[in-house]
């Protein structure tokens, strides 16, 4: 059953694309069937799991020995890896469902679902690995597969230009996530995450000299590990890839913010609980980044017009308060926030979806509005999704988010309260976004000028279905698991896949504290909806003014220009200088070029000496024999 779940969506793959001419609706329905199969086998195994504690460590072979260095291709099932099964494969299925009808006009639908079978086998191979090798693989695999479905649409030089961004910003991570792999086993001799862990211990005391400076080793590959996790995960300073990812179909961006490639990053730093339970400094860096990362992504979400774009900054937000949960050492509720977000965050992207295939393709939410009677059923799908992102009560959202913040008040870390300030104001601008997004999409005036509101349609019932089933789980699954995951029991759950070295105990919060959140979530919603719809004039005539906050928000903080600036131009006029004074000015002019340039004088001149007069050619055959002769006097 497990080489079922993590081998079904890669033969669907293989399957889907090289069967794409044998009928219609081949490939849809054989990568959908064989990823939902996986899903349903996960579902199992999570349940047997949970009930009888079933769990083991299955060697498929050995993949690479050299040595000392051994790394087998392994399925590790434990309780974190079970979870992750069932968020990637459920929310996968779901996805090649919708994608059935969103993509049904499209002439390469058998490469695209193909794609997504290989994105959700590459994820499984990273939850499920043994060792940092097998990680590092799926690890690739992920971001090979981000690029190919990123840029699926290549024809449009702006995906392909955003399936290239996110390839080199996801190589910077990367190289980072290696030299952490290499440091990890040339002290530890090992690769294998048991053995690694059981042996980090002993290296509490042993400093390396790095740059010059004198740094602990744990400190220094938890660094390393967490910049990999940066560049996946879209963390701060690494994020700028994201929000360009929505240039791919909005199927992909469901699945890779909702349960594949950004919850990576996560799921490292959770599985590496041993060696960061070992490194404050390394956890304090976490826990500031996630923070810069929440509040940095939130505000810059208010201004936002493309309705994908809204949802990713979303997802970078929540991503954030996933790392500093993990930062203050909380890591399992950081995974309950991750399990409750996939639900709800594939239902609003898959819903924003519905609305511009609806608005045949138009994403700006200014030329939306009123359409909740057209779209009466994504209404209430995308009315379900934005109540459990902000939080609203009793949601989904609201047990995973709160429970964060209400860890964050118990923690004995000295960034405790920074992260309680950070995650309620986070909270708060969440709603109003969110709420903006909703009302300014289904609420006020009609305002598309190409596409007449008559036309606008409810999608069809293959993409419907998965919505509901997302939303069901928006609803429900945040009280389900609650007990589960972060219950005072939970430790019984986790085991040994997760490692606290001081748990955090939740004891007794004041009642003030456990209703702030809550109100302003509440409260916001009747905020957006006097700013946003019924008196829009107190925001125009603020963006009008010559404050600079709109811009700054507008130009997402002005990362990408600053980027431009310190990166971009410069390596390009390196790149330029090399070209015209290297390649072309040295190597083409006294190489190729030149040796060309050269026999072709030759070539003229010698050519001159062809006359046909017998006598030019008794003449340079007389010369020629002068000079033999001479040659064999003197020698």
């Amino acid at each position: 059953m497990e080489y079922a779940i993590i081998f079904l969506p890669l033969i669907g793959s293989l399957i889907g694309y090289l069967g794409k001419s044998l009928t219609k609706f081949f490939s849809e329905i054989i990568t959908s069937l064989f990823v939902t199969l996986s899903a349903i086998l996960s579902i199992l195994v999570f349940w047997q799991g949970f009930q009888n504690n079933s769990y083991g460590n299955y060697k498929i072979f050995e993949w690479v020995s050299s040595g000392d260095f051994v790394a087998n291709w392994s399925i590790n099932i434990d309780p974190l890896s079970s979870v992750m099964l069932v968020v990637v494969t459920f929310v996968s299925a779901l996805v090649h469902i919708y994608s059935i009808g969103y993509m049904s006009h499209d002439p390469h639908k058998p490469r695209f679902m193909s794609y997504l079978s290989l994105f959700t086998f590459s994820m499984l191979a990273l939850v499920v690995s043994d060792n940092f090798l097998q990680l590092f693989f799926g690890w690739e695999g992920v971001g090979l597969c981000s690029y190919l479905l990123i840029g699926f649409w290549y024809k449009k030089e702006t995906a392909n230009n955003a399936a290239i961004k996110a390839f080199i910003v996801n190589r910077i991570g990367d190289f980072g996530l290696a030299i952490g792999i290499f440091i990890i086993f040339f002290y530890f001799g090992t690769i294998n995450f048991d053995e690694v862990f059981k042996l980090a211990p002993q290296f509490l005391k042993n400093n390396f000299l790095f740059l010059n400076f004198e740094i602990n080793l744990i400190t220094l590959i938890c660094l390393f590990l967490f910049i990999g996790a940066m560049g996946k995960s879209a963390q701060f300073l690494l994020h700028t890839w994201l929000p360009d990812a929505m240039e791919g179909p909005t199927p992909v961006s469901a699945l890779i913010h909702a349960a594949t490639m950004v919850t990576a990053g996560v799921f490292l730093v959770v599985r590496c609980s041993p060696l960061f339970e070992y490194s404050q400094t390394a956890l304090n860096l976490v826990t500031v980044v996630g923070m810069i990362t929440a509040i940095f992504a939130a505000s810059v979400a208010l201004v936002q017009n493309d309705i994908k774009k809204i949802v990713a900054y979303s997802t970078c937000s929540q991503l954030g308060y996933m790392f500093f949960a993990a930062g203050i050492g909380a890591y399992h509720v950081a995974m309950f926030h991750l399990f409750t977000h996939a639900f709800f965050k594939a239902l609003l992207f898959l819903g924003s979806g519905s609305v511009i295939h609806a608005f045949k393709d138009e994403q700006d939410i200014r030329n939306m509005g009123g359409i909740r009677k057209k779209l009466p059923y994504t209404y209430s799908f995308m009315l379900i999704g934005t109540l459990a992102l902000t939080g609203f009560p009793f949601l989904s959202g609201f047990y995973s988010k709160d429970a964060i913040i209400e860890f964050a008040y118990l923690s004995n870390s000295s960034l405790g309260s920074y992260v309680v300030f950070v995650g309620i104001f986070t909270a708060f601008l969440t709603s109003i976004y969110s709420w903006r997004l909703f009302f300014k999409t289904f609420h006020g005036t009609y305002n598309n000028k190409v596409v007449s509101i008559d036309d606008t349609h409810e999608s069809p019932v293959v993409m419907l279905l998965p919505l509901f089933i997302l939303a069901v789980g928006a609803i429900s699954v945040g009280y389900l698991f609650k007990e589960t995951f972060i219950g005072h029991h939970s430790n019984e759950f986790w085991q040994s896949s997760i490692f606290f070295l001081e748990a955090i105990k939740h004891d007794y919060i004041p009642l003030w504290f456990l209703l702030l959140t809550p109100f302003l979530v509440v409260v916001s919603i009747p905020i957006s909806f006097y700013y946003f719809i019924y008196n829009t004039k107190i925001l125009e005539s603020f963006k009008n003014t010559n404050l600079p906050l709109y811009n700054f928000l507008l130009k997402k903080w002005y990362i990408d220009e600053l980027y431009e600036v310190i990166f971009v131009n410069p390596a390009k006029k390196i790149g330029f200088f090399f070209w015209k004074k290297g390649d072309i000015g040295t190597i083409d002019k006294f190489g190729p070029d030149g040796i060309s340039k050269l026999i072709k004088i030759i070539a003229s001149k010698t050519g001159k000496l062809q006359t046909g007069f017998i006598y030019d050619y008794a003449f340079v055959m007389l010369i020629g024999l002068s000079v033999l002769l001479t040659y064999l006097i003197l020698n």
